[in-house]
């Protein structure tokens, strides 16, 4: 069933469409309708109906200022406009909207039937399109191998938010559920004796970076996707990960359900030495695979990526056709210690409108970690010292008071060196953090303060301006309706649209029984600038209409 909405001033008119019409029959179903088209237009905050049936001439707003409305603000709603033979100009501007239909009154139910019955076509065609969506999620479905390693490559490219790692792997159906991750990455050797075992000269001093190739030949894309094949089975067989291309190489992701670092290095050893054999064995061919540090998020994978294509550079020196760990040629045996843009990012963001829970939770993922790692002191201080120095942006940023945060360790931030464990280091940063949320909490309720009660100061002085909308107040705020509405409510418990009819109804309260004004001048003077809507915004505000509650107050 398609839902209507029927706008006609005239009651009898109203009722004889509403309940003189085979709605059901016709496959709708009236769900609400209106005296006037502004109440309409009120009507469809609740619920855009598929079709709306309205007269053009009404009170308050016409048929035509409310199609306009409709037309911009609800595109799906279909218009039926019904007029009588006189309103042909309103007919040629009803077309100019691209309304729907026109019917002319008189009209019988007949004749309304035929228009309800051209107009169920259209919705009906439309559904159809709708249901051709199923098509496009069928294509979507066919270009999932692709979308999923499109993701891989991000995730090897860029550290990812939790939330949009979450969303993406979810929404691809990609499992990465594990308790550590490691990353390889299989390049094909080029021919000739120094990548075939032998060692090489070091250019200047410095290792070359081997660059995946921008194109790759026929012969060279065949071996790339043959070496693929055979790194999923042995990657399958041995339940390690996923295996997917990456910029002209393979890339082996290790996803292992045990937190002992050493035992997942093994395994990907274990399984990236396999897999060099069989290509050599098979392919004829020889690769060198560079495999990069363990880690404990997946949403930190460019990490070990990286360093398992920095792993590659040492073939340089050390030959092809063998398996290169970073571990082995740079002493690492965990993941750096870093406070990447990631985690900056979510400090900072908790400490501009986090809660206390959040706070905790990401200063407890900071240290997370760091008594297994073996760090250096240096190394600690340092990622300590990152961590601060974030905190003291973010601080300058909110204009915070810093002594109130550090106290008379600001000059030197001698508190980083006198911590005797990971503890007290934890504690004193959350205490920081915590003062600094408060601080950017209170300088924030002001603000949003400040600008409701000056929108309330210009609302009270300009009530009587009958185009004065949330837009204009906006404009003289210089911020977004959006935000606005948003801080209003939260301050005043009330929509602005509320607040206002609220200000012009008490004036028009004030006025009715303070002077003897008719009803025309006080709803000029209190913004509205149709006397008819005023009254009927009155009596629906108040319960009674103007004339009516200046009697009862002056007592007849």
């Amino acid at each position: 069933m398609y839902t209507v909405l029927v706008a006609e001033d005239e009651f009898e008119v109203r009722e004889a469409i509403v309940s003189g019409t085979d709605w059901e029959g016709l496959g709708f179903q009236v769900t609400d309708s209106a005296e006037n088209g502004q109440e309409a237009w009120e009507l469809f905050a609740k619920g855009a109906p598929d079709l709306l049936l309205t007269d053009i001439r009404m009170p308050f707003m016409d048929g035509l200022q409310l199609a306009e409305r409709v037309k911009r603000q609800y595109p799906g709603t279909r218009v039926v406009i019904l007029s009588g033979y006189d309103e042909f100009e309103y007919a040629q501007r009803a077309l100019k909207l691209s309304v729907d239909e026109y019917v002319l009154k008189p009209f019988s139910s007949g004749d309304l039937a035929n228009v309800l019955a051209k107009v169920r076509t259209v919705l009906d065609e439309e559904a159809a399109e709708k249901r051709d969506m199923e098509q496009l999620r069928e294509h979507y479905r066919r270009s999932l191998p692709v979308l999923r390693e499109n993701f891989l490559a991000t995730l090897m490219m860029r550290p990812l938010k939790r939330k949009e790692l979450e969303e993406k792997s979810a929404l691809y159906d990609i499992q990465l559920t594990g308790v550590s991750f490691q990353v390889a990455v299989v390049s094909l050797d080029a021919a000739g004796p120094r990548e075939q075992g032998q060692t090489g000269a070091v250019l200047g001093g410095e290792p070359r970076r081997e660059q995946a190739p921008s194109t790759i030949s026929e012969d060279q894309e065949l071996l790339l996707f043959a070496s693929l094949n055979i790194a999923e089975e042995i990657v399958e067989s041995r339940n390690l990960g996923r295996v997917f291309l990456h910029q002209g190489q393979v890339v082996l992701l290790t996803i292992a359900q045990q937190g002992d670092l050493q035992a997942v290095s093994a395994a990907t050893m274990a399984a990236a030495e396999e897999i060099r054999q069989a290509i050599e064995r098979y392919l004829k061919q020889t690769v060198t695979i560079g495999i990069g540090v363990v880690i404990q998020e997946p949403a930190g994978l460019s990490y070990s990526y990286k360093d398992a294509v920095l792993a590659l550079d040492y073939r340089v020196i050390l030959g092809g056709n063998r398996v290169i760990s970073i571990a082995d040629v740079e002493q690492r045996h965990v993941e750096k210690v870093r406070f990447d843009e990631l985690k900056e990012q979510s400090l900072v963001r908790c400490l501009k409108t986090g809660t206390a829970e959040e706070l905790k939770e990401i200063v407890e993922g900071l240290f997370q970690g760091l008594a297994e790692a073996p760090v250096s002191v240096k190394e600690y201080q340092l990622y300590l010292m990152e961590i601060v120095t974030a905190v003291l942006r973010a601080a300058k940023d909110a204009d915070a008071d810093l002594d109130d945060l550090f106290g008379d360790n600001m000059a030197t931030l001698a508190e980083l060196y006198r911590f005797r464990t990971l503890a007290e280091a934890k504690a004193w940063l959350l205490g920081i953090c915590t003062r600094l949320m408060g601080s950017i909490a209170v300088v924030r309720q002001s603000a949003f303060h400040n600008l409701v009660e000056e929108a309330i100061a210009y609302t009270r002085t300009n009530f009587g301006d009958s185009e004065l909308s949330i837009n204009k107040v906006c404009g003289r705020l210089h911020i977004s309706a959006g935000y606005f509405s948003s801080i209003f409510k939260k301050e005043t418990k009330l929509t602005f649209i509320a607040y206002l009819q609220h200000i012009r109804m008490e004036a028009a309260k004030e006025l009715l029984r303070t002077t003897d004004l008719r009803a025309l001048e006080i709803a000029e003077k209190v913004g509205y600038a149709e006397p008819n809507y005023f009254s009927f915004s009155f009596k629906k505000h108040v319960g009674m209409s103007p004339k009516e509650y200046r009697s009862s107050v002056k007592g007849g």
